[in-house]
């Protein structure tokens, strides 16, 4: 099976260089697709799909966040925690294959790596939000400890 079929390494992998990618583009002020296509190594399939994806619903995926993140403006956000909210808002909204439990714990865990000191906190409220708006079948419980 591909990386694209399994999370593990390889998935988490591809979320890290979607954060950087979408990172790169919201710094840049450029089109996702073009820091995409301007890479020198071109990113395995499944990250060249979520930052497609993310470029095509991008308004959609930043609604959601914006209605579920009770009050917080997306340019009041840490450009980490906006970047790691649109990938896993467009997961939970486009790809039904990848477990919520997944895309909630990757999300948390890059922004605890990656961002400020309370990121993982907010990533996971606002993200546990979305999954229930989006994902009504998803189990009640957040699985993904804060």
């Amino acid at each position: 099976m591909n990386d694209a079929g399994r999370a593990g390494p390889g998935r988490r992998g591809s979320r890290e260089r979607v954060l950087g990618l979408l990172y790169e583009a919201d710094m840049s002020g450029v089109d996702p697709v073009e820091v995409l296509d301007a890479q020198t190594v071109a990113p395995d399939r499944y990250a060249r799909e979520a930052v497609r994806g993310f470029a095509q619903a991008a308004p959609d995926v930043d609604a959601i966040i914006e209605d579920a993140s009770h009050g917080w403006h997306l340019e009041r956000m840490p450009r980490v925690d906006r970047a790691l909210l649109r990938l896993a808002t467009w997961e939970l909204a486009h790809r039904p294959d990848v477990p919520t439990g997944v895309i909630l714990s990757e999300a948390v865990e890059l922004a605890k790596e990656y961002s400020t000191e309370d990121s993982g906190r907010f990533v996971n409220g606002v993200l546990a939000e979305i999954a229930r708006r989006t994902r009504p079948d998803a189990p009640a419980e957040d699985p993904t400890p804060a």
